[in-house]
Formats: structure tokens, C-alpha cells, sequence
């Protein structure tokens, strides 16, 4: 497992009343290791919890720095206020290599939907493919206010359509995504709810070319809770995985090493390979032809009465563009 990196925070700017935006850099001044649109990065928060956010800048393969922007939810399990409250510049931070489960990848064009921070790995991918050029982007930036818009006055000036709940409404996608184009790709990031909805819409799309994340993740607890035996390959242990815990939690009990972030699904850090069984796969990370290979232990369970698993190659973490 690759070690944390050892981060300096550089700068910390409020771009709303609730999203902050932080640069992080080497201590020394070395380059950080390099990264593909729409990565993210784990961060171990000064209150303990660890958290990913995406790097908000165009992938590079030797950056000068990252680039964060952390929206405080006092609801939340603690992480985004830990940033908010007891971050401030000339603070180091354990901060994980970039890892990249939301991977942008060849199109002709491209149809971007971002709600509210959902906008942190849009605007990487959007970066990129302008400085590239080569293909067509449009861009649907749902927020709530003007006020709440991190960014505002840089997708304002460069032809995105923004739509503000507050003062239109909802927005009605269908005219958007009504015609199925198979030279097009669309990437949508947000809340639960728009994930959903822009899924549903895109039903008669074809699978391959709509890819979506989800900050607000998985209830890894719901649905089917039957109890089931999972076998971690390194050691030949065999784990019983009750109904009330998922197998994360199982596996980190009786020993087994598994880095992890999110505990919801949604930024693929504890990956592991599905060596037997038939896993239920309830993550928002996996793609249909990966499932039969991994599995996300935080909220996902078995279908089968056995799990193998196994830990992943440093390799097998991050994705990257290309078909």
C-alpha cells in the first residue's frame, strides 16, 4: 500500500459560505505524484476521520500542488468541519496518493452535470478537455443560489448553463438526455437524488456511456442483511460477517489490513479482488465489467455463503482516460 503523503497547506480560501477551496503542496517544494482528471485524494482530517475530495485541477503528471475544495456539512460524520474549523495554512496533512474511480474517457462530445460540489471533479475533466480541444463540451451546473456557486464567475464566462433551484426551480433534464448518442459521454456528479434522476433518464442510453458519482454514497446496511463467511487469502482466515456489520468492518476486526475512506460506496479506496463467491455489489464505483473481480467491502455484501478476497495491487487503484 503506498504511504501517505506528507502535505503542507498552502493556502485556505472561502469561495462560498460553505465550500472552501485548500492548496496543498510538498513541504520541500517537490513535484506531488501525477494524476487524471477526476481522482481524488483521501485526507486524514485533524478530528480523525479520513475523507476523500477530488482534485479540482486538469490532471497533470507532475503537479506543483493539489487543489481541494471542502464543503462544510455540520450533518455529516465530521470530516468536512474538521477541514472548515481546525485547518489553516502552514498545516501538514496525511493526504493519500491519487486514485482516480471516476475516470474521464474518450468521446466526441460530452455532457457534464455537476449539483453543487459535485462541480470538484467536473471542473478537472472540463480543464482538460478545453486545453486539449478536439471536442465538443457542455456543461449543466445545478446549484441552489448564486451565492452557494463556487466557481461562479469562471462557468458563467465560459458558456455553461447554470440553473439556480432557488430562483427557477428545478431544472427539467429530459431535453438534455431525451436523444441517446453513442459518440457522446455523460459524466454527472452530485446528490443522490440527481444521480438518480440523470440514471433514470438515460435508461435507453447505452450503459458504457453514462458515468456517474455519488458524494452522499450507500447505505451499506440496508436492503438484504443476511449473515455470510468471508475468507481473507492472505491468511486463510475465516470471517463471519453478521447481518448488523458489513464486511469492512468484519474483515478490520479479525486483522485483515484494508485501507479505506469513504465507509459509503463512493471513492473506491478499499478495493479488493473477489478471488470466489458471488459478492452483492451496492457501490458506486465498480464498473459492470469489474464486478466479477472486485469488491467494495464498505457496502457491499455476498449473495453467495463465501467471500475470497484479497487485497489489490497498487496498480489495480487508480483508473485513467481511454476506452
Amino acid at each position: 500500500m503506498p504511504e501517505d503523503l506528507r502535505l503542507r497547506v498552502a493556502e485556505a480560501q472561502d469561495l462560498t459560505p460553505s465550500v472552501r477551496r485548500f492548496v496543498l503542496v510538498d513541504p520541500a517544494g517537490a513535484p506531488l505524484p501525477g494524476y487524471r482528471s477526476g481522482a481524488h485524494v483521501s485526507v486524514s482530517t485533524p478530528a480523525g476521520p479520513r475523507r476523500s475530495y477530488s482534485l479540482v485541477e486538469p490532471g497533470s503528471r507532475a503537479p506543483r500542488r493539489y487543489v481541494l475544495c471542502v464543503q462544510r456539512d455540520p450533518d455529516g460524520r465530521g470530516g468536512s468541519v474538521s477541514m472548515h474549523d481546525d485547518v489553516r495554512p502552514g498545516d501538514e496533512l496525511a493526504v493519500s496518493q491519487p486514485a482516480n474511480a471516476f475516470p474521464l474517457r474518450r468521446a466526441k462530445r460530452y455532457l457534464f452535470i455537476a449539483g453543487g460540489i459535485g462541480i470538484t471533479p467536473v471542473r478537472s475533466m472540463v480543464g482538460e478537455l478545453r486545453e486539449r480541444g478536439g471536442a465538443q463540451v457542455s456543461v449543466l451546473y445545478l446549484t441552489r443560489s448564486p451565492e452557494e456557486t463556487a466557481f461562479l464567475e469562471e462557468f458563467s464566462a465560459d458558456g455553461s448553463v447554470l440553473h439556480h433551484s432557488a430562483l427557477h426551480g428545478r431544472l427539467d433534464l429530459w431535453p438534455y438526455l431525451a436523444e441517446p448518442d453513442d459518440d457522446a459521454r455523460v459524466y454527472c456528479c452530485g446528490p443522490s437524488a440527481l444521480v438518480g434522476e440523470v440514471l433514470a433518464l438515460t435508461a435507453h442510453w447505452r450503459p458504457s456511456r453514462v458515468h456517474v458519482e455519488d458524494f452522499a454514497g450507500v447505505d451499506a446496511l440496508g436492503g438484504r442483511r443476511a449473515p455470510f463467511t468471508a475468507v481473507w487469502a492472505p491468511t486463510g482466515a475465516r470471517v463471519e460477517v453478521g447481518a448488523d456489520v458489513t464486511l469492512l468492518a468484519a474483515l478490520e476486526r479479525a486483522g485483515a489490513d484494508v485501507d479505506a475512506s469513504c465507509a459509503s460506496g463512493t471513492c473506491g479506496t478499499c478495493r479488493l479482488r473477489l478471488l470466489a463467491g458471488e459478492a452483492e455489489h451496492r457501490d458506486l464505483v465498480l464498473t459492470e465489467a469489474e464486478r466479477p473481480r472486485y469488491v467494495m467491502p464498505c457496502v457491499s455484501r455476498a449473495v453467495s455463503a463465501e467471500l475470497v478476497v484479497a487485497p489489490v495491487q497498487d496498480d489495480e487503484r487508480g483508473g485513467g482516460a481511454g476506452d
